[in-house]
C-alpha cells in the first residue's frame, strides 16, 4: 500500500517554456535522476490563471470558469488546497505572482498566503523601477492617476518586485520555514510555490538587467520587451512590432533566466525530496510565445511553445524514475496529489494511469483594455489525435502537425465539411469525451461577451 505522503511541495517555475529546459544544455542532476519526467505534458491553459486553476482543480477552463474573461474559478468546485486540508495537512501559498492569490481565488483552501513581495526588501535602482513599472500597462495606467497619491496602488507597487529582482531563495526560505514549524508540532505541511524568475522580464541578474551590448541594441531591447508585455500586435494592425532577432533575444533571456535558476531549483528539490517521506514536484504552469504562429507574449493563444511544459514527479513512495512519453494533461497533476494524500478521485492520474489523461488547450480571448483587433477576438479548443492537433477557432477546423525542434507549424483550415472528432478512428470512449468537451466549451464560450 501507498505510504501517505509527511509533505507534499509543489513548485511552479511561470512561464517556462519546455524547450528552455531541455535546450538550454542546463540540467537537474538530481531531480532528473530521481524522477517521473514528463516529456509530453502540457497544459489547459495559456497563461497563470487558468494554467493553475486547472492544476488546483483538475478540471478544463471551460469547467472551471477562470478565464480571461471570467476571472474566478466557481466557488462550488473543490480545490487542490481544500482536498489537502481534508487529508491533514496545513496548507500554505507562497508565491511571487499576483495571479496566483485572492484577486482571482486562487487562495480558496489556503491556511496562509504568502505573498513574497511582502517579504522582501527592493534592491533595484529608481532607474530599473521606472523602466520596467511603466512598461507595465495597468501600472502605467494608475501612476498616472490620482491613486497614486491616495496610496490606493501599494499592492500593485510592491508586487512588482517580482518584476525586478530574485526572490527564489526568499521563498524557499519560507518554504523551510513552514516546514520546520509544523514539523516541530508534528504536523504536515501542503505548499504551492509560484517561482518569477522564468516569466517577463526574465530574470538574467539578481535585479532587472538588459541582455544586449551597445546603446542601439540596448534601446532596442527595451523597445521589445514595452511592446512585449503590452501585447501591441493585439491592438494595432501594424506588423513586427517586434523583429524577428529582438524575439530570438527575449527567448534568450528566459533560457538564461533558467540556466541560473535551474541549480537552485535541483538543489532545493533534492533537500525536500531527501526529507524523507516528502512527496515533490516540479514544473511549469504554461510555455510562452515568442513569435510562434505570429504570437508574442502568453495570452490567449494555442501552440506547442505555449503549452508544453516540463514536468517532474519525486515520489515519497520510491516510484521507479523514469522518462514518460504518454500525452498527459497538468490538469491531472490535481488528481495524481489528492489520490496520493488518499482522499477519493474521480479521474486519472498522470502517474499511475497516464494513458488515460487526455490533453486539451483552451485559450479565450483576451480583452487586452477593450481595443483588441476584431481579427483576435476568437476563443480556441484543440485536441491531440494520432499524431496531429486540430483546432476549432470560430467554428471552423484547423490542422497542423506537433512543433518540431525549431519550428512551430501554422494551422491550415480543414474543409468545412470536415469534423476530426467523428471523422477520425477513436476509441468510442475518448470520442465521447471529446465530443462532451467540445459542446460544453462551445456553450461557455457563448456566453463570453466581445465587448
Amino acid at each position: 500500500m501507498s505510504k501517505k505522503p509527511r509533505n507534499v511541495i509543489v513548485l511552479v517555475a511561470d512561464s517556462l517554456r519546455f524547450d528552455s529546459v531541455y535546450d538550454s544544455g542546463v540540467g537537474m542532476p538530481y531531480v532528473q535522476k530521481n524522477a517521473i519526467e514528463f516529456m509530453e505534458a502540457r497544459s489547459g491553459g495559456c497563461w497563470t490563471l487558468p494554467a493553475t486553476a486547472s492544476m488546483f482543480t483538475g478540471l478544463m477552463p471551460h469547467e472551471h470558469g477562470a478565464t480571461s474573461q471570467t476571472r474566478a474559478i466557481h466557488k462550488d468546485i473543490p480545490t487542490l488546497a481544500e482536498e489537502m486540508k481534508a487529508a491533514g495537512y496545513n496548507t500554505y501559498q507562497v508565491t511571487a505572482n499576483v495571479a496566483t492569490t485572492h484577486i482571482f481565488g486562487l487562495d480558496r483552501g489556503f491556511d496562509e498566503v504568502r505573498r513574497i513581495w511582502k517579504y522582501v526588501d527592493p534592491k533595484f535602482n529608481t532607474i530599473q523601477k521606472i523602466l520596467v513599472l511603466f512598461g507595465k500597462p495597468r501600472l502605467r495606467r494608475k501612476m498616472m492617476s490620482k491613486d497614486l497619491l491616495m496610496q490606493r496602488m501599494s499592492e500593485d507597487m510592491e508586487s512588482a518586485k517580482t518584476w525586478l529582482q530574485f526572490t527564489y531563495e526568499d521563498i524557499f526560505n519560507e518554504a523551510r520555514k513552514i516546514i520546520k514549524e509544523n514539523e516541530a508540532k508534528g504536523e504536515s505541511s501542503f505548499i504551492f510555490l509560484n517561482l518569477m524568475e522564468t516569466h517577463f522580464p526574465y530574470h538574467i541578474a539578481p535585479t532587472f538587467k538588459l541582455s544586449t551590448n551597445g546603446m542601439s541594441s540596448k534601446i532596442r531591447e527595451i523597445v521589445s520587451l514595452f511592446h512585449f508585455v503590452n501585447q501591441s500586435f493585439l491592438k494595432n494592425d501594424k506588423k513586427e512590432y517586434i523583429k524577428k532577432d529582438m524575439l530570438e533575444v527575449l527567448k534568450g533571456r528566459q533560457r538564461s533566466a533558467w540556466s541560473s535558476l535551474a541549480p537552485h531549483v535541483n538543489d532545493f528539490c533534492k533537500e525536500m525530496h531527501e526529507n524523507t517521506g516528502n512527496l515533490v514536484v516540479f514544473g511549469s504552469d504554461h510555455g510562452e510565445n515568442f513569435g510562434e504562429t505570429g504570437w508574442t507574449y502568453h495570452f490567449s493563444n494555442i501552440t506547442d511553445a505555449g503549452n508544453k511544459v516540463p514536468m517532474f514527479w519525486l515520489s515519497n513512495n520510491g516510484d521507479s524514475p523514469r522518462k514518460e512519453y504518454q500525452r498527459v494533461s497538468t490538469r491531472h497533476l490535481y488528481n495524481s496529489l489528492v489520490r496520493a494524500v488518499g482522499r477519493p478521485v474521480n479521474g486519472p492520474s498522470i502517474v499511475h494511469d497516464p494513458g488515460e489523461s487526455t490533453s486539451i488547450l483552451q485559450s479565450f480571448w483576451y480583452n487586452n483594455k477593450g481595443d483588441t483587433l476584431d481579427a483576435y477576438k476568437y476563443n480556441q479548443i484543440c485536441f491531440l489525435i494520432d499524431e496531429e492537433r486540430y483546432l476549432m477557432r470560430n467554428g471552423k477546423w484547423f490542422k497542423a502537425p506537433f512543433q518540431t525542434k525549431y519550428d512551430e507549424p501554422e494551422f491550415l483550415a480543414l474543409h468545412d465539411s470536415v469534423n476530426p472528432i467523428h471523422d477520425l478512428t477513436l476509441d468510442p470512449k475518448r470520442k465521447a469525451m471529446y465530443l462532451k468537451n467540445l459542446q460544453e466549451f462551445q456553450k461557455f464560450s457563448g456566453n463570453i461577451s466581445f465587448t
